[in-house]
């Protein structure tokens, strides 16, 4: 990434911000609310234009937008909640048109087997979002964007969610990740944001 902004409206949220992160590597966004933790996420996955400078991925074919590399998972869960669990990841299975993990195994490592028929409606806050982010393992992508993820997880999902992010890394993953709250991510190098601007510490530039 070189020299990006992004303007919301007639503001510019984000200026000159640039970093590399490579294959295995996790970068960790943090500053007070407002200074373009989501807005920088949300630009990565091409959910948001760029004012100037920008996004690569290394390997990729030039006609390919970055957003077709990533996972995104945001605030909101984006689940269905009519369906049961079953039913919203196989659905995230048959539009990632990607391999997959059989459902079982996935349903397994996020500990959600007991809850595999009960629709989405009836799961508390910390149920939905282990859901939600079971979609990183229904199909594989090199480039997780991840904000706040562990939003309503107790402490042993907390931990659970970091195994399966560090177990990305160390097979060649990426992270980029907005959050207040530690991950636990191996050898995590943070993006500082601060108002008008993005101070690096520990990242390259």
């Amino acid at each position: 990434m070189r020299d990006l902004a992004v303007e919301c409206g007639d503001r510019r949220v984000l200026d000159h911000v640039s970093f590399t992160v490579g294959c295995g590597e996790a970068v960790v966004l943090r500053g007070p609310n407002g200074t373009g933790k989501t807005t920088l996420i949300r630009a990565i996955a091409g959910l948001l234009p760029a004012a100037a400078g920008e996004i690569d991925l290394e390997g990729r074919p030039d006609d390919a937008p970055v957003g077709t590399y990533c996972h995104y998972i945001a605030h909101r869960n984006a689940l269905k909640a009519d369906l049961s669990v079953r039913e919203n990841l196989l659905f995230w299975e048959d539009i990632s048109e990607g391999r997959s993990s059989p459902f079982d195994a996935i349903s397994e490592r996020v500990d959600l087997v007991d809850l595999a028929d009960i629709p989405v409606r009836y799961l508390s806050a910390g149920q939905q979002r282990r859901v939600a982010l079971a979609r990183l393992l229904v199909s594989p992508r090199p480039l997780w964007l991840l904000d706040e993820p562990t939003v309503s997880l107790d402490q042993s999902h907390t931990e659970l969610f970091a195994g399966l992010a560090n177990e990305h890394l160390a097979e060649g993953g990426i992270i980029v990740a907005a959050t207040h709250l530690p991950l636990g991510f191996r050898g995590e190098r943070v993006l500082r944001l601060a108002a008008e601007r993005a101070d690096a510490e520990g990242v390259r530039s």
